[in-house]
């Protein structure tokens, strides 16, 4: 129940920045646009390019949108306090709090998401729909699973960005690597280009690593390219990278607090 609390209250926080969340819509939106009619012209040129129909790849641009918050897809989504909390010493209140310090975090996280995906997720999505034609399903099965597959793609999503900021507890600042740590997240995660794109294999290599659970995974899931044993695989990859971030997430953090130097004295 601490962390269902936790998680409600996260949702809460985030819902109080309504300006903020009008002004994340309208940007995700416009940027939407800008995206695809570069995938139009692109798929113009060269129609099915990886395996999608331009309905298809529009699908995609419009998912990644709606889930750029969600999943946190350009890299911070929350963890910018924990470094600083961690750099600033005041990590040593939450040790002595009796509830796990992983498991705070990430119902935290799930309440941040959870707001987003409702808040800056459908608008744009909706907005897409009546604008270009979109490879939508039209059975709530699939939309379950799809909504399966963004929490599953949350969950990997948290736990790298939770191994980022565990890292300040050894750099003084960890914003170089957080910054680092967010453009392989846009890139990896297809937000630059599907990773179905990307040939040989090289394509082949960036669909196992786990940023392709975040976005490329939930999008095929929703298009619906995923289905019957190709969409069960798709869950468990990315149940698979989530169980193993948060187990190694968890081994990190019992090094990182086993002996504590509190910066600041």
């Amino acid at each position: 129940m601490v962390y269902a609390a936790v998680a409600a209250g996260s949702f809460r926080r985030y819902a109080t920045y309504r300006i903020a969340t009008a002004a994340g819509v309208f940007t995700n939106t416009v940027f939407g646009f800008i995206v695809a009619y570069t995938y139009i012209a692109l798929w113009d040129e060269r129609p099915h390019l990886g395996g999608y129909d331009q309905a298809q790849a529009l699908t995609f641009v419009w998912t990644a949108q709606a889930l750029l918050a969600t999943a946190a897809l350009m890299g911070d989504g929350g963890m910018d306090e924990l470094q600083e909390r961690i750099r600033s010493g005041d990590i040593a209140v939450d040790l002595y709090r009796p509830a796990d310090l992983q498991l705070w975090w990430l119902a935290t996280d799930l309440g941040r998401a959870g707001l987003q995906l409702i808040g800056r997720g459908v608008v744009p999505m909706a907005v897409g729909a009546l604008a270009f034609p979109l490879a939508l399903p039209g059975d709530a099965l699939t939309w379950g699973c799809f909504l399966l597959s963004v929490l599953f793609g949350v969950l990997v999503s948290f736990a790298l960005r939770y191994l980022v900021a565990l890292a300040s507890f050894w750099l003084l600042d960890g914003s170089g690597l957080a910054m680092i740590s967010g453009l392989a997240c846009m890139f990896f995660t297809g937000m630059v280009l599907p990773l179905r794109v990307f040939p040989g294999g090289f394509g082949e290599v960036v669909q196992l690593l786990p940023w392709a659970a975040i976005l490329q995974v939930p999008a095929d899931v929703l298009m619906g390219v995923r289905s019957g044993d190709a969409l069960v695989r798709g869950l468990l990859f990315q149940a698979g990278w989530a169980v193993a971030l948060l187990a190694l997430g968890r081994l990190v953090q019992s090094a990182a607090t086993r002996k504590v130097v509190v910066h600041g004295g």
